[in-house]
């Protein structure tokens, strides 16, 4: 998850700061998030994001400023199932 672009990003500001003071000017933008890995039961890969989006859009986002993506994958093959909301 990450902050919405309208929204302030101060962490990210001084993340950029410090890359800028280390060396490191080409860096244009930094926005700060979390990463939380989930691990869920189903049978149906459509129904797992469709409770997953309900899980972030409920309770692990803030829909008012952040923004959120996730992907799926079955626990016996890790390529397979991407998806993103």
């Amino acid at each position: 998850m990450t902050l919405k672009p309208a929204v302030n990003d101060p962490q990210g500001l001084a993340i950029k700061d410090g890359l800028h003071m280390l060396g490191y000017p080409e860096v244009e933008d930094v926005r700060a998030g979390k990463y939380m890995q989930l691990d869920v039961r189903g049978e149906q890969q459509s129904d797992v994001e469709t409770r997953v989006a309900e899980m972030c859009e409920t309770l692990l986002a803030n829909t008012v400023i952040e923004s959120y993506s996730f992907s799926v994958r079955r626990a016996d093959d890790p390529d397979e199932g991407r998806a993103q909301s």
